[in-house]
């Protein structure tokens, strides 16, 4: 009985679905439909009753069937009338009293042609604004653009943008059931979806109450969270409760177009509570970490990659998220040099940008920027202050220097300054070198990927399409090996190697990142190698050593390689070609006064000079020979890292770093990555 009645009072959403049309919904609404739900509900009250009052419930329609004294028992409220319905009740086949005769009201009534033309009009009004607020509602459904093949009835007509073409698909909807000419047997499911949608509002209600976000603020009095989720609870009872097999239904189309929108993750933006309980959600466990003290078990790599603007050099973006994803904080640090107020408007518009291409090219990843009056100084605001309570980042991951030689020398100085400054902050610092580089915004100038260029609309996307293309002025076949580098880091690697040349205790940094990047699909045909120094008559001492300490490191590192020659004198030719690359760079005040010598060390900082040189040339040999290993054993590798050599403040000039870097990596084919840790141990033995 009650899926009968309920579709008939299901008008409380009418005001609600057409109150784009409303002049003033906030008042309208409650006032109009809640008024008008009352005075139904009292009508519906009255008329029961005086039905009730004078029709039975049961009869059969014959006036024979009266009460005759000694014939049988009399059964219900018609035998004090002197009427016996009872064997008609008995086998259900009585035709006429108030749960039978459907036409009860206008017997009753005084003028039967008047409650015709009543049910007609109410009849009527009912189906014209379901009719008109479904299609509403659709129209809303198809301009979100959710659900495929559905846009074309989004299309609005007129002043109001009325939806006739919505109007059409409900008439149509309506028609194909009234043919079936039987309301008991589709009322049911109507009820059900009815139910299925208020115990939704509901529980919306509900949960946008419980995520506590400013922007829900009911404005009924009477409003109470704790009624809508006991509205929502009472409507998925009362589905089951009438037709299991109906709220069945209705529960699995309801989860269905869910989790289509849920994979489909379409580009819509409604503000919902599921964004504030994630907020929520995503801030209490934040809180919550400052609590946790650190532990070297619960070590994360954590990145702040320097990549400016993240479109500029995919390679490194791919190859930091590739071990971070699902995993760790990674964040695209972008310094914009120049004053505050000039930088501020292109700060703002170019954010969004970044973060969408970070979507696009599904990089789980932050994207931060910072103006600043020059690179250090930006650079050292975003260690300082990226990263929130405990996910704060400890490694800093930037790109090699490749035009040092010819750059202005404090951009050189600052580069160095920004690896000590990373030091100094309690930073790892990651250095990647590719041979092609790592900026390709010139291959972007020569012919922009709209795929992946941030700037698809506004102001930005005019100034990328106003910018002159270079592809005339660049070899088109560097253009396309500078394209395949900076997507080497998304492709498969195959069954190449991964070599670690682990030379110095970092806390284990070098150690760990190639373990990250060997778990994850890409790179897990590859083999990993460890190459450490040795001495050539204990090679095989040294090496079970090296094993057996990995093996409580539970890295599963087993091919192991001794390198006795590691401390050998580079070739003639090698520690020539070194000596040719910083002579640019040389003082050559072995001759000078010492005032003269001063003066020149004051103006040109980064320069070395002889006292310096002397000092640092077991290392600068070093660099050398180590370069000869790399391209002996790791010239086919898929990656190769290395431990970052480290030049002490004040005692190695830029340059003459720069020069151990560039000559330690260099002609070789695959990816080196510098690393080095902050000497604090990011992994455990199996004891700890």
């Amino acid at each position: 009985m009650f899926s009968i009645f309920f579709p008939s009072a299901t008008g409380i959403l009418a005001g609600a679905n057409i109150s784009g049309d409303l002049k003033d919904p906030a008042i309208a609404i409650p006032k109009g439909t809640l008024m008008a739900i009352f005075w139904t509900t009292v009508s519906y009250l009255a008329i029961s009753a005086t039905i009730g009052s004078c029709v039975v419930r049961d009869a059969s329609g014959n006036l024979n069937d009266t009460v005759t004294p000694g014939l049988g028992t009399c059964e219900g409220l018609a035998c004090g009338y002197g009427w016996n319905f009872t064997e008609c009740a008995q086998q259900h086949n009585c035709h006429y009293g108030l749960i039978n005769y459907y036409q009860t009201m206008s017997m009753v009534s005084g003028f039967a042609p008047l409650i015709t033309a009543g049910i007609f009009g109410a009849t009527l009004s009912s189906a014209l604004a379901c009719l008109v607020s479904a299609a509403k509602v659709f129209q809303c459904l198809c301009e979100d653009q959710l659900y495929p093949l559905i846009g074309f009835f989004g299309k609005g007509y007129g002043k109001n943008k009325e939806p006739i073409r919505g109007y059409l698909l409900a008439y149509a909807i309506a028609v194909a059931f009234i043919i079936i000419a039987e309301l008991n047997t589709i009322a049911p499911i109507i009820s059900n979806f009815f139910l299925c949608s208020y115990a939704l509002i509901n529980f919306s209600c509900f949960h946008a109450s419980i995520t506590n976000s400013p922007g829900w603020r009911p404005s009924f009095r009477y409003y109470s969270k704790w009624a809508a989720l006991f509205g929502a609870v009472i409507s998925v009872l009362i589905m089951f409760l009438l037709t299991w097999w109906a709220a069945l239904i209705a529960i699995g189309v309801v989860l269905f177009l869910l989790l289509y929108v849920v994979y489909k993750k379409p580009e819509v933006n409604w503000g919902s509570s599921v964004q504030a309980g994630s907020y929520n959600m995503a801030l209490s466990y934040s809180v919550g970490l400052n609590e946790v003290e650190e532990h070297i078990k619960n070590y994360r790599p954590q990145c702040l990659v320097l990549t400016g603007p993240p479109n500029f050099r995919p390679a490194l973006v791919d190859f930091v998220g590739t071990f971070t994803r699902n995993l760790s904080l990674m964040i695209c640090g972008h310094v914009l040099i120049g004053p505050r107020k000039q930088r501020m408007p292109e700060l703002r518009a170019i954010a969004n940008g970044h973060t969408k291409w970070l979507n696009k090219r599904k990089i789980k990843a932050f994207y931060s920027d910072v103006i600043a009056e020059d690179l250090r100084s930006g650079v050292q605001v975003l260690m300082q202050a990226v990263g929130l309570g405990r996910m704060k980042p400890n490694i800093l991951v930037v790109g090699f220097k490749a035009n040092w030689q010819s750059a202005h020398p404090a951009t050189v100085e600052d580069y160095i300054g920004i690896l000590h400054d990373a030091f100094d902050f309690n930073y790892g610092v990651c250095v990647m070198r590719m041979r092609e580089g790592l900026n390709i915004s010139e291959v972007m100038q020569a012919h922009i990927n709209p795929v992946f260029d941030p700037a698809e609309d506004g102001k930005e996307a005019s100034a990328s399409r106003a910018r002159p293309s270079v592809s005339g002025t660049l070899d088109p076949e560097a253009l396309v090996r500078e394209e395949q580098a900076s997507t080497i880091f998304q492709s498969e690697q195959g069954k190449k190697t991964i070599d670690i040349y682990w030379l110095f205790d970092d806390g284990g940094l070098t150690l760990l990142i190639p373990y990250l990047l060997g778990r994850k699909k890409r790179w897990s045909k590859c083999r990993i190698r460890v190459f450490v120094g040795g001495q050539i008559n204990r090679m095989d001492e040294e090496r079970k050593a090296i094993i057996s300490l990995l093996s409580k490191f539970r890295l599963g590192f087993q091919e192991v390689h001794i390198l006795p020659d590691i401390n050998q004198k580079p070739r003639a030719e090698h520690t020539k070609r070194f000596e040719d690359m910083i002579a640019p760079f040389r003082l050559n005040d072995g001759f000078k006064d010492e005032a003269t010598v001063a003066e020149m060390r004051r103006d040109c900082p980064w320069k070395i000079s002889d006292e310096e040189m002397n000092k640092n040339r077991v290392k600068s040999l070093r660099q050398v020979r180590l370069n000869e290993i790399l391209l002996d054993y790791s010239r086919d590798a898929a990656l190769v890292v290395i431990t970052l050599p480290i030049g002490r403040k004040g005692k190695c000039p830029s340059s003459l770093y720069m020069a151990w870097l560039e000559t330690l990596s260099q002609d070789l084919r695959p990816p080196v990555i510098l690393i080095r840790g902050n000497q604090e141990n990011v992994l455990t033995f199996y004891c700890q």
